[in-house]
């Protein structure tokens, strides 16, 4: 294990984290997490893209079981609720100071569930904890936690790590509301983000300057910081760094429409943005950032 005995020791109010995933979210919060002052413990599936941790003060461990060791509390920032589910039962024999197990993935509500489930089943505490914010938010750690947890003595116990990742933290009731809210929260957020490429498109296709739209948005009622954001990147086509990768928002997508239609509820326009990031990811786009529907709205038009 590269850098074990860099990690700081607990104690009051400086729990150790133990991290599992270090994608785009995920190491954006460790690097907060480990600026607090918190004690840090990474896994990553590759493990050369967790070693950049160690310069940040991190014991970069070769196996969830050994990232959980001594750790207070994991917290998961994983692809989707299956891997989420595995990595945790690999972890299984890490838990044995039974910690608190934070799960930012983004899942349906019965997913959410269902991982309180587990958490039951390997003895420690659970708190759902889905995040509102892209790469931009993590790096700065003002991200919206939207948190619910069966053990309320948990919520002390999470404090010092949910403060450093973000800015805001709304408790709501129960497991599977905070999975609810993010299900709603991205169904406007993927609208949002078509609604632009499709207005955008229209306008060129009618021989107007594109920069037009944003410009009109930018004096209106509509405007919003993710549309002067993210509309400037499609007409500049800067969109192969994510901050929100198309595959995970195609994934997002999937989750807010299976999640309605379970419900009983059909969503026309969430339908058609799934099959529009469908169509994208297909089409090799599904590493590049969300607003690279840009790009298929485009082809159509052409």
């Amino acid at each position: 294990m590269s850098g074990a005995n860099r990690t700081p020791s607990s104690g009051p109010g400086r729990p150790v984290a133990a991290v599992l995933g270090t994608g785009t979210m995920g190491e954006a919060m460790a690097r907060n997490i480990a600026a607090a002052g918190l004690g840090l413990r990474m896994w990553n599936r590759n493990r050369a893209a967790a070693e950049p941790l160690v310069g940040a003060g991190a014991a970069v461990c070769d196996t969830p079981t050994e990232a959980c060791r001594g750790a207070d509390v994991v917290l998961t920032a994983l692809a989707n609720e299956q891997v989420v589910a595995d990595v945790m039962d690999q972890a299984r024999d890490g838990l044995g100071s039974h910690p608190v197990w934070v799960q930012t993935c983004t899942v349906s509500p019965d997913g959410g569930r269902r991982l309180a489930e587990q958490a039951a089943r390997l003895n420690v505490a659970y708190v759902e904890a889905p995040l509102l914010g892209t790469k931009e938010p993590a790096v700065a750690g003002t991200l919206t936690v939207l948190a619910a947890t069966p053990q309320q003595e948990a919520r002390e116990e999470v404090r010092p790590v949910l403060e450093a990742m973000g800015s805001r933290t709304v408790w709501l009731g129960e497991v599977g509301q905070p999975s609810s809210l993010k299900l709603a929260y991205n169904a406007w957020v993927l609208t949002t983000v078509e609604g632009i490429a499709e207005s955008l498109t229209l306008a060129a296709t009618l021989g107007l300057d594109p920069h037009l739209v944003i410009d009109v948005i930018d004096v209106s009622g509509l405007n919003s910081q993710y549309v002067q954001s993210k509309g400037p990147k499609m007409i500049d086509d800067d969109l192969d760094t994510p901050s929100f990768p198309l595959e995970a928002a195609a994934k997002d997508a999937r989750l807010v429409t299976d999640t309605a239609r379970a419900a009983g509820l059909h969503l026309g326009i969430a339908e058609v943005v799934r099959e529009r990031l469908r169509l994208a990811a297909d089409d090799g786009l599904g590493r590049a950032d969300v607003a690279a529907t840009y790009r298929m709205s485009r082809q159509a038009a052409s």
